[in-house]
């Protein structure tokens, strides 16, 4: 592998993706503004947009995608997460093109290099490390909104040598084991499941937020980047991970962050620091060895119009249950799922016509979800954390004239994805082992 990684490196052709500056409207900074208004004064706020909001610098790459390719790409990411959990962690990287992962549907603006630059990058809780698309770019990058970042244009940036501990880490937040060029500097390389991933230098600069900065904040200076990363400048990772955004930050804003995700139409949030815990539910935090990096917590039961699913409590208790930013729709065990089907399909009843299946949605109707008489969904986590979805977070328009629910089947393990998360607050606080939820706090 590490030859294959030193050759990705030399191959004599190289491809700069062209750039155009990023543009945020200023009714978008002005819905942001009055967001920031209401949170705490003493953390880091950052913008969160969903990918195809006007607001989001990506949205015109994939504006015209039908919604079966996003969930052709979301079935590979569960199955990725999914393997992780039931078959160890992979260490070898695939560097062949193909069919690639769509991960993290929102994102955030960051500040990087002296003098600071603005990134554009993808959020996502699933991964650790963080990377940017980098000059030279020496194998391939695509396109992207702005310039690419420059290490020769900061006075801080720095490689990070395969001596450093930093790199030693790579192979708990990447799953892949790093790499070293001829010189002597740490080559990473994260795969999202497929043929997605970024390989390139681990890289260390000043990350630029306010009040407070982060000297020598670690990240991958991308050299080969390929997947569906749509017009992003790179991906934050928030995981657990020694090298995830929320651990170099931890030191300085506390082991916590939140968000709120919003709908293509509104503005959301990333939050680092202190938060305020009032009309907020908390799930403890549950932690399991099948992996360490990400937020599992325990799903106790689903309602339907009030009434329980008809599911043992041992199906619940033997099913590992994460959260996940950047999975679209949540995936339930086959039994649980077939039992919140039927039972959904029972409070609707006859008030709406069926329609056949849409790639991994089987229990569809015809006509859009708006206006529809969609039935109470509650979902109830351990130590009383309920989230009493909107209808708009139960059922989904997948085309012109077809709506289906927004879950899906997916074996032995259950993934609480962005869909069913939309508008409401969600904290983690990895310091205090729980994870906080709090309705109808953005668009």
């Amino acid at each position: 592998m590490e030859l294959l990684l030193s050759l990705c490196f030399f191959l004599l052709f190289s491809s700069v993706a062209p750039t155009r500056e990023v543009s945020f409207t200023s009714n978008c900074s002005a819905q942001f503004e009055a967001i920031r208004a209401t949170l705490n004064s003493s953390g880091v706020h950052l913008p969160l947009h969903h990918r195809q909001s006007p607001c989001s610098s990506s949205a015109s790459l994939h504006s015209d995608l039908p919604f079966s390719f996003l969930l052709h790409h979301d079935a590979r990411r569960v199955s990725y997460l999914s393997h992780r959990l039931t078959a160890g962690r992979p260490v070898s990287l695939p560097l062949s093109q193909g069919s690639s992962l769509g991960v993290g549907n929102y994102v955030a603006r960051i500040l990087i290099g002296t003098p600071a630059k603005p990134f554009t990058v993808i959020v996502d809780t699933g991964s650790s490390l963080s990377w940017l698309q980098c000059l030279p770019c020496k194998v391939s990058c695509h396109a992207q909104v702005g310039a690419l970042f420059n290490p020769a244009a900061s006075s801080t940036y720095a490689q990070v040598p395969c001596s450093a501990s930093a790199c030693s880490d790579l192979s708990s937040a990447t799953l892949n084991p790093s790499s070293c060029t001829r010189s002597g500097y740490c080559v990473y390389a994260a795969t999202y499941g497929d043929s997605s991933f970024s390989v390139g230098y681990l890289s260390q600069d000043t990350l630029a937020l306010s009040p407070a900065s982060i000297h020598g904040f670690v990240f991958g200076c991308g050299q080969d980047n390929e997947g569906l990363f749509g017009r992003s400048d790179g991906l934050i990772g928030l995981a657990k991970d020694r090298l995830s955004f929320l651990s170099q930050l931890s030191t300085i804003y506390g082991n916590s962050f939140s968000y709120c995700l919003p709908s293509t139409a509104g503005t959301g949030y990333l939050s680092f620091g202190s938060y305020t815990p009032a009309n907020l539910a908390f799930t403890p935090m549950v932690s399991s060895s099948l992996d360490k990096s990400l937020y599992f917590l325990k799903l106790t039961g689903i309602t339907v119009q009030s009434r329980s699913l008809s599911v043992s409590a041992s199906v619940y208790a033997g099913t590992p249950t994460i959260i996940d930013s950047g999975t679209v729709i949540t995936r339930l065990p086959d039994e649980i799922y077939a039992a919140l089907s039927k039972a959904v399909v029972t409070a609707i009843g006859k008030k709406r016509r069926r329609a056949a299946a849409y790639s991994i949605l089987d229990t569809c109707y015809v006509g859009s979800g708006v206006g529809m008489a969609v039935p109470d969904v509650q979902l109830v986590f351990a130590g009383g954390a309920v989230l009493k979805l909107p209808s708009r977070n139960v059922m989904v328009d997948v085309e012109k004239g077809r709506t289906c629910l927004a879950f899906a089947a997916a074996g032995g393990v259950a993934i609480i994805g962005n869909r069913q998360q939309e508008g409401f607050k969600v904290v983690y606080d990895v310091g205090k082992g729980r994870i906080g939820f709090s309705a109808g706090e953005c668009g």
